[in-house]
């Protein structure tokens, strides 16, 4: 492992994979065509990435159990925002208004399976692939140096973590964090969801995605 650039980002990569803190570079990576399969985090909530390291280094043991889920409120008008207790993750993608009736989660089945799914092409990626760029939005310099020690420990070959922070700045910066594999760079925070697009493409427009 060595410290990385911005210009370490481009190349061919085997799997693209989000980890938070909202669905933001899911997204770009969608609107990118970097995103050939869905990811555990795409679609989530998942603000403290402490907990998102945690996940990672349990494997996902014990993430969605029925037991810890618990009815927050409503995400919008046909869908409920639905906490994962165990490790502070928000769904707001997944239990809609017309099969599920709280307390009870009816359509909990299917929707269990599907992220075991998820998380088990993830480990499987993690464990066979040639090269992996995962993406988090939103990270202090020491959560990152966590988060890249259980990813070190994880990912059985070559990888990227490509860390990005909304601030007051214009246009791209590059932070020299030195930490092994991580770039760090930071975006302008007026507009996340749209305003950044051209920037968000920039920096991947040096990638491909080979996921065979």
């Amino acid at each position: 492992m060595r410290a990385v650039k911005l210009s370490d980002l481009s190349g061919t990569y085997n799997a693209v994979y989000s980890l938070g803190h909202l669905c933001l570079a899911a997204i770009q990576m969608e609107k990118n065509d970097l995103r050939h399969f869905a990811g555990p985090l795409d679609w989530m909530a998942s603000y403290s990435l402490p907990q998102v390291t945690r996940l990672l280094a349990n494997r996902f043991s014990g993430f969605l159990a029925y037991d810890n889920l618990q009815v927050k409120g409503m995400a919008g008008e046909k869908i409920y925002l639905v906490h994962e207790t165990e490790y502070d993750i928000l769904s707001n993608h997944d239990f809609y208004i017309h099969n599920n009736f709280p307390p009870h989660l009816a359509a909990y089945p299917e929707i269990k399976a599907k992220y075991d799914r998820r998380i088990a092409r993830f480990l499987e990626k993690a464990a066979t692939s040639g090269r992996i760029l995962f993406i988090r939005t939103e990270a202090t310099y020491e959560e990152t140096v966590q988060l890249q020690a259980v990813l070190s420990g994880l990912v059985a070959h070559d990888y990227r973590l490509l860390v990005i922070n909304h601030k007051n700045v214009q246009g791209i910066v590059e932070q020299e964090w030195g930490i092994d594999n991580v770039i760090s760079l930071e975006f302008p925070d007026e507009e996340i969801w749209e305003g950044n697009d051209a920037l968000w493409t920039a920096i991947f427009s040096g990638i491909t995605l080979d996921d065979q």
